[in-house]
């Protein structure tokens, strides 16, 4: 079972290419700061460590954490979830991504409070899962190697090895709307959005 609470590893993960937005996502402005720093402020309230993932190069030491990097490149998010896990042995790690703005701390919270029913707890919006919002336990990481070791880079590949919690779009509306609240900024205009929509609910 996942260890919740304190016991589970903040990891902001930041190891995305930002090919679309063409600057780092994660540099990109926002209250208080940038979404990397964004990111971690909502990890800080529901976990004791925080660590940050940046990919296959070492990235954002200026932030005075311990930052994991891929152990190889091309993997995607799935590579960069298996450094975390690996990182924290046995721990577990929430993951939250920097282009992930708009998910509320309420929510991150009750991700960490149905840890103990499975080994990952991953919410879905109408669009489907949302991986990198999401609680992975240690039982996580042998099949994601194996899954790896296959080249099979999906994130939901290793699923049908390990009990997966799944948080329906009709619980995660408790939080708001799921639609709204994982908007994924991918690009200038997303950016545009999730900035307006912050303005609104301010």
């Amino acid at each position: 079972m996942i260890a919740a609470g304190p016991q589970a590893t903040g990891f902001a993960v930041a190891g995305g290419r930002s090919r679309r937005m063409v600057e780092d996502k994660a540099l990109l402005p926002w209250p208080g700061g940038d979404l990397l720093g964004h990111t971690l402020a909502r990890l800080q309230q529901v976990s004791a460590e925080l660590r940050i993932l940046s990919g296959p190069q070492r990235r954002y030491l200026d932030r005075g954490l311990p930052v994991d990097v891929d152990p190889f490149d091309d993997g995607g998010p799935l590579v960069g979830i298996l450094a975390g896990l690996e990182a924290v042995p046995g721990r577990s790690g929430l993951f939250l991504a920097v282009d992930l703005p708009l998910v509320p701390v309420l929510l991150l919270r009750r991700l960490l409070a149905l840890a103990d029913e499975a080994d990952a707890v991953v919410p879905e919006s109408r669009r489907g899962a949302e991986p990198l919002c999401a609680v992975y336990g240690q039982a996580c990481r042998g099949p994601i190697r194996q899954r790896l070791a296959l080249g099979d880079l999906r994130m939901s590949s290793f699923w049908p090895t390990v009990r997966v919690r799944r948080v329906s779009p009709a619980e995660v509306a408790a939080f708001g709307d799921p639609d709204r609240l994982f908007l994924n900024v991918n690009e200038p205009a997303d950016y545009r959005r999730a900035s307006a929509l912050r303005l609104a609910d301010a």
